[in-house]
């Protein structure tokens, strides 16, 4: 048993003092405020739980910067986004994964859903392992030290029924039949592997996936954590009342697809009656700010969502930008603008989204708090920054000041797996592996 005596930390929805923490087995057996020990390892800093990062393309970091050079739409940023797609091997993806997650984990995320849905070679043909690019990921999530949930994902189809073509055909798997077959040989091996590592489903979209179909994904999902795009962008929407004439949310709904354990990421453009399935339903709504803004998405119903009965987690998606923190007050200000009016949400509301349930989001109900019993994961903020300095050393100065630069050091499952420093080593190997990607 170790004991670290935290100088300030975010425990039961406030901040404390003192905050003495026991951590043996990779979980916190105390947590004790207000506390004098004398021989318990000092942490300096503003001490935050273990931040979830619930949708994440790894092979989209290779994007970063250089998308920003023409003006270009959502579908021309999708063709370069193909471009790097057909450049990857099991080797340079794990290589990539592995320095995204480590910037992921420099900014104090200690748990990650990859949605992942580049399975097979350029041609569309299996690799020997059929899930040899699946395991890239497992093992750059086990070598940057943050568990992963992953999100494998299926995609039949390059919009409402036509044949994939060009990248799309390596993320096929032809059928469901298929796509069950193989990740659940995926599970297996997790299963007799690591426990920071777990297998979840996904959907691309529905325009990825024929209605006929969703049927035979709902009963095969049970209740595996499920993610899917939703709504995120109108051409989606009209796409889709052309063919079924329904909304999204709604064919997912009559396919027993909005469930407790369902997340939507984007959820966009949603109507009235869209937002009261999904709150009826209960599920998730993964919120990624900074490339929606980035793509020209829009902006979503967030507060709305969340009244109704979703939760809200956060992404960062194609990375962009890789900062929860910027994530969390991006929610805020983007209801702001959309409203022209101030305070939606609470800097402890949107740091739960962080943290509780984002990790639950991903099948992780034990992580994401400062509590006895849960996964001891820890970020320690500086909390007298020029971004942070003054600000008041609480959620507020968390959310609303902080910034991923600000991360000190972070602690996952009891291990010291970041340390000051750490920042200029993790983007040279970006630098390298990116460099190396684009030739």
């Amino acid at each position: 048993m170790t004991s670290y005596l935290l100088e300030r930390a975010w425990i039961g929805g406030a901040v404390s003092d003192d905050v003495l923490v026991e951590v043996e087995g990779g979980r916190f057996t105390s947590v004790t405020p207000d506390a004098d020990p004398p021989r318990a390892i000092p942490v300096r800093g503003l001490v935050v739980p273990g931040l979830a990062n619930t949708h994440s393309h790894a092979f989209h970091r290779a994007l970063r910067g250089r998308t920003q050079r023409e003006r270009g739409t959502f579908w021309t940023w999708r063709d370069q986004m193909y471009d790097v797609a057909a450049r990857l091997d099991p080797d340079t993806y794990l290589a990539l994964a592995r320095a995204t997650y480590r910037e992921m984990a420099a900014a104090g995320i200690t748990c990650v859903g990859e949605f992942h849905y580049l399975h097979h070679q350029p041609d569309g043909t299996r690799y020997p392992d059929a899930n040899e690019m699946g395991q890239a990921l497992v093992h750059a999530a086990r070598e940057a030290g943050v568990r992963i949930t992953l999100l494998d994902t299926l995609y039949l189809s390059s919009g409402f029924g036509a044949a994939p073509e060009g990248a799309q055909v390596r993320y096929s798997d032809g059928s469901v039949e298929a796509w069950t077959d193989r990740v659940s040989g995926l599970e297996a091996r997790f299963a007799r592997t690591s426990p920071t590592e777990r297998v979840g489903a996904a959907v691309h979209s529905v325009r990825a996936v024929p209605a006929a179909d969703l049927d035979a994904v709902a009963a095969w999902v049970g209740d595996r954590p499920f993610h899917v795009h939703l709504s995120e962008q109108v051409a989606e929407n009209d796409a889709c009342l052309e063919a079924y004439d329904v909304t999204p949310a709604r064919l997912l709904a009559d396919h027993d697809l909005l469930r407790p354990t369902t997340s939507l990421v984007h959820a966009t453009h949603l109507t009235d009656d869209d937002i009261a399935l999904i709150g009826g339903a209960g599920t998730y709504a993964s919120f990624c700010p900074t490339t929606e803004r980035d793509l020209g998405d829009g902006i979503g119903p967030s507060r709305r969502l969340h009244d109704a009965g979703a939760r809200l987690t956060l992404g960062s998606d194609s990375h962009a930008v890789i900062d929860l923190f910027e994530e969390m007050r991006a929610v805020e200000l983007d209801e702001r603008l959309a409203t022209q009016q101030r305070g939606h949400w609470t800097a402890g509301e949107l740091l739960a989204a962080a943290t509780t349930d984002g990790h639950a989001s991903l099948g992780w109900d034990d992580a994401g708090a400062i509590a006895v019993g849960r996964r001891a994961d820890l970020v320690v903020l500086d909390p007298v920054s020029p971004r942070t300095a003054g600000t008041g050393r609480d959620e507020n100065t968390v959310v609303f000041a902080a910034a991923a630069e600000d991360v000190r050091r972070v602690m996952a499952g009891g291990r010291w797996i970041v340390e000051d420093g750490d920042r200029a080593e993790i983007g040279r190997e970006l630098d390298d592996v990116i460099g190396r990607i684009w030739g």
